[in-house]
C-alpha cells in the first residue's frame, strides 16, 4: 500500500450544508472517492491510499487537475484504490463532485 496527499488552494470554500458525496467500490481495478467538507482554510486536501506502489507522479497531475478545474477550498478527497487506471480516477472524481453540488 502506498499513502499519498496533496494539498492545493486556498480558493473559495464549499457553500454551507454541503453533504459529503461518494462515487465508485473498492475492487479490482477500481476506486471509491469521497468528498467531505472539512474546516481546511480553504484548501482542497487529497488522502490517497492505493494497492499500486510507484505512480506518486501519476496521482499529483490528477490531483492538481481536479484541482485546477474545479478550484474548491474546504474539501477533504480520500480516495481508496485497488488500481483504478487515471481515466477511472477521473471519471470517479467528477462524479462525486457532481454528487456533491447537487
Amino acid at each position: 500500500m502506498e499513502h499519498l496527499e496533496y494539498e492545493f488552494g486556498p480558493f473559495e470554500p464549499l457553500p454551507p450544508g454541503q453533504a459529503p458525496a461518494l462515487a465508485g467500490v473498492v475492487s479490482s481495478g477500481n476506486m471509491e472517492a469521497l468528498l467531505e467538507p472539512k474546516a481546511l482554510d480553504g484548501r482542497l486536501r487529497f488522502v490517497i491510499d492505493t494497492s499500486i506502489e510507484g505512480y506518486t507522479d501519476t496521482w499529483q497531475a490528477v490531483a492538481a487537475n481536479f484541482a485546477a478545474r474545479h478550484r474548491v477550498g474546504n474539501l477533504l478527497v480520500t480516495v481508496n484504490d485497488a488500481g483504478a487506471t487515471p481515466s477511472v480516477v477521473a471519471l470517479r472524481l467528477a462524479q462525486a463532485m457532481e454528487e456533491l453540488r447537487g
